[in-house]
């Protein structure tokens, strides 16, 4: 095997664990053929009831999916999406995750390089694995969260009572979902509590300062290309300006990159998303945007949790 069939392999039968049982769907497009190919070829060898569905360029962006493919995610048992990142695409993943979360599981690899494959994708996670669990217990029920760097980030929150999901590379479980590369640990904040500045230097795949400013959880003022571009966006639905997610990048093989799929799980990274809480917060909507902060101070708990994105756990 080469090292995109060794990743292909251990995507589908340690992570996503396909069993003969299995109705997979498969969603690419022409970009990301090569890697869903190889997914396809695992999931045939463990005998999984397999559909590709690859999307036309002519159709794209897609806000939202037909009434057949709707059918067809909501009978699949497993799902991978494996496709180019398109912005005006969100409300169509948050199909896909919600629609799995209730009825399956769903890996979801966006924008995801042959490149990051081979070299994120099969690996021993053991380190990462403990790392992650030792970095959510820091933050467990802390009511005092603070968020500092030197680009201006000031960020205060309370995290109490919020289950925290722990992205470890195993997606085999019904309603879970997850990312390949996996490595960081997210939960959403209690959106009242959710009060300052984020500075950022990534927004889904768009690269640049930003800045972002919430009160009470609601951003209320922006500035930068990619923010505008988001909001924008966004338009008169109010449950997309909602905090819906902090996560915490636990990878060290992960490098800040213009892609947030990798960019966000890159150690030394936190990231705030504005819009969809996947459940662990209050917040319900069809956006989900991350923004990528960089090299934080964080306190937590009366603790000092890292300093300038060096974790001191």
């Amino acid at each position: 095997m080469n090292k995109l069939d060794r990743a292909a392999h251990k995507a589908i039968t340690q992570c996503l664990r396909l069993k003969p049982t299995d109705r997979f769907l498969l969603v690419t497009d022409e970009a990301k053929l090569e890697i869903a190919q190889a997914l396809a070829v695992w999931a045939r060898r463990c005998r999984a009831e397999t559909t590709v569905y690859l999307m036309a360029e002519a159709l794209r962006p897609i806000a939202e999916p037909t009434g057949l493919f709707r059918e067809m995610a909501r009978r699949a048992t497993a799902i991978a999406y494996v496709l180019e990142s398109r912005l005006e695409e969100k409300p169509f993943r948050s199909f896909m995750v919600s629609t799995a979360r209730k009825r399956s599981r769903i890996l979801m690899m966006p924008g995801l390089t042959r490149e990051m494959m081979e070299r994120l994708v099969n690996l021993d996670y053991t380190e990462m694995k403990r790392f992650t669990r030792r970095v959510a217990r820091a933050f467990q029920d802390a009511t005092d969260v603070l968020v500092e760097n030197a680009d201006g980030t000031h960020l205060t929150f309370s995290l109490k009572g919020r289950a925290w999901n722990l992205s470890l590379g195993d997606i085999s479980r019904r309603g879970s979902h997850g990312n390949l590369p996996a490595g960081e640990c997210y939960t959403a904040p209690l959106e009242e509590s959710f009060t300052g500045r984020v500075v950022l230097r990534l927004i889904d795949d768009k690269l640049g300062r930003g800045v972002m400013d919430f009160e009470r959880g609601r951003l209320v003022r922006w500035s930068g290309k990619g923010v505008s571009q988001v909001v924008k966006l966004i338009g008169t639905d109010a449950s997309g300006l909602i905090i819906g997610e902090f996560g915490v990048g636990t990878n060290a093989g992960a490098r800040l990159c213009p892609n947030m799929l990798e960019a966000e799980k890159a150690l030394g990274t936190v990231h705030f998303a504005i819009g969809d809480s996947y459940g662990l917060g209050r917040n319900q909507s069809r956006h989900h945007y991350d923004a990528l902060v960089v090299k934080p101070t964080i306190r937590a708990k009366g603790r000092l949790i890292a300093r300038g994105g060096k974790f001191l756990i």
